[in-house]
């Protein structure tokens, strides 16, 4: 009888907390409605993602957020952003050393009466992660303007660099392939770009033409042997005239086939002033080289970070496209190092392989010059890479500098500048 009252007490009891817990979930309910939170911004509404049951912003998110933060010539690797209704805190992986480095570069170069260039644009970014390592420089007409996001600047003979991926990736060429040309290396006559050999037709090597960048073996690269298709099949899958998904907001570049036959010779050599490239896009091209024909899709933010602590994004490393092979990739290392030892940078790297940090790289490149229609600027380019032959890390740079009356420092050189400052052994507590 104690037994059966015990358990009528326990069921009444049971009932009377399920009661009280209804009510108090009706009341809540009532508040709520009538004191709703405040909406989420739309920035948190519409772009954003769950990974892990954590909720992290999107990379457009990330673009907006981070879209007047100063990254060109930081000499810092995090930033801290404020909006209405949050603070955020962004890492990116800039390297401080090589940044201030750069600045110290930039300074000098500002301070001359002589040699003072137009613009310079310098980037290096990882080409095992894509993160951008460094980002410098100056334009003198627009002090606001980041010439590295730019593509105002003529690719000239850094377009030999999608050329030669194309011969050897589509007609089977390699470093060793004969070719031949007439007349001055560094013209491009109608006449220079027939079959017809003589007394005075020049033999070179595929890898040879590319490390001096002779503009007539190119030239009949494009016109007679890839043609407007291939050529135009070939930018395409490097990058030109599109632009990835990313955090940083930068133009590639622009590319545009015509019927003319003259001018499938000149897009193939580079020379012209309708082939449009920024320095990142120019980095990328050289990242596709070296990570087996998978382009990387640059990034300059590593992760964000609420006032809370809170992770809100998180960046990961995306092939972006993937235009050649990896035979293809290893024969152009092989022509880019020739640049270095035999080419156009020879002198800029002059003594490399005594350097005790260069020394220790396995180092490539392509140059490339052009003036503007008026004459008044010399651009004047370098990308490439340093690869450690005892280790994985690798970078790549790309710099370009719009000399004025007086040519100053060489692109090449600055190229060499940072990859021995980047690999150079750092000291203890430097990041």
């Amino acid at each position: 009888m104690l037994q059966k009252s015990s358990r009528i007490a326990g069921a009444m009891a049971l009932s009377c907390l399920i009661l009280a817990g209804l009510i108090y979930f009706l009341d809540l309910s009532q508040k709520i409605e009538k004191n709703p939170p405040p909406p989420p911004s739309a920035m948190e509404t519409t772009e954003v993602k769950k990974i892990n049951d954590v909720t992290l912003l999107s990379k457009p998110a990330i673009k907006k957020l981070i879209r007047n933060t100063e990254f060109l010539n930081s000499s810092k690797d995090t930033f801290f952003i404020d909006t209405p209704t949050q603070s955020y805190t962004v890492r990116t992986r800039l390297d401080i050393g090589l940044q201030k480095t750069l600045n110290k570069t930039l300074d000098r170069l500002r301070s001359l009466d002589r040699g003072k260039p137009q613009h310079i644009a310098m980037v290096a970014m990882d080409a095992n992660t894509g993160f951008i390592r460094a980002m410098a420089g100056f334009d003198i007409d627009n002090p606001k303007a980041n010439p590295c996001i730019s593509s105002e600047y003529p690719a000239a003979s850094l377009f030999k660099i999608v050329t030669a991926s194309a011969a050897v990736d589509a007609l089977g060429y390699s470093a060793l392939t004969p070719m031949y040309f007439n007349g001055n290396k560094y013209t491009l006559y109608k006449r220079q770009l027939k079959e017809a050999r003589n007394k005075y037709t020049r033999r070179v090597s595929l890898g040879k033409a590319f490390a001096e960048s002779i503009n007539p073996v190119f030239g009949k690269i494009g016109k007679l042997y890839l043609g407007r298709d291939k050529l135009n099949t070939y930018a395409h899958g490097f990058g030109f005239n599109q632009n990835p998904e990313t955090d940083i907001e930068f133009e590639s570049g622009r590319f545009s086939v015509t019927q003319s036959d003259y001018h499938m010779a000149e897009l193939g050599c580079g020379f012209n002033r309708q082939t449009m490239i920024s320095p990142i896009f120019a980095a990328m091209m050289v990242s596709t080289i070296l990570n087996q024909g998978k382009s990387l899709v640059p990034r300059l933010v590593d992760q964000v970070n609420a006032s809370d602590g809170g992770l809100i994004y998180k960046s990961q490393k995306e092939i972006y496209r993937t235009p050649i092979t990896p035979k293809t990739a290893a024969v152009m290392i092989q022509v880019m190092k020739k640049t270095i030892i035999s080419g156009t940078a020879k002198k800029a790297f002059r003594g490399f392989s005594r350097d005790k940090t260069l020394s220790k790289l396995t180092i490539g490149g392509k140059t490339g010059s052009l003036s503007n229609s008026e004459r008044t600027v010399k651009y004047d380019w370098f990308t490439g890479f340093g690869q450690e032959k005892e280790g994985k890390q690798a970078l790549v740079v790309a710099v370009v500098v719009g000399h004025r009356k007086y040519i100053g420092t060489r692109a090449s050189s600055h190229g060499k500048l940072m990859l021995k400052t980047y690999f150079q052994p750092k000291d203890k507590g430097t990041k």
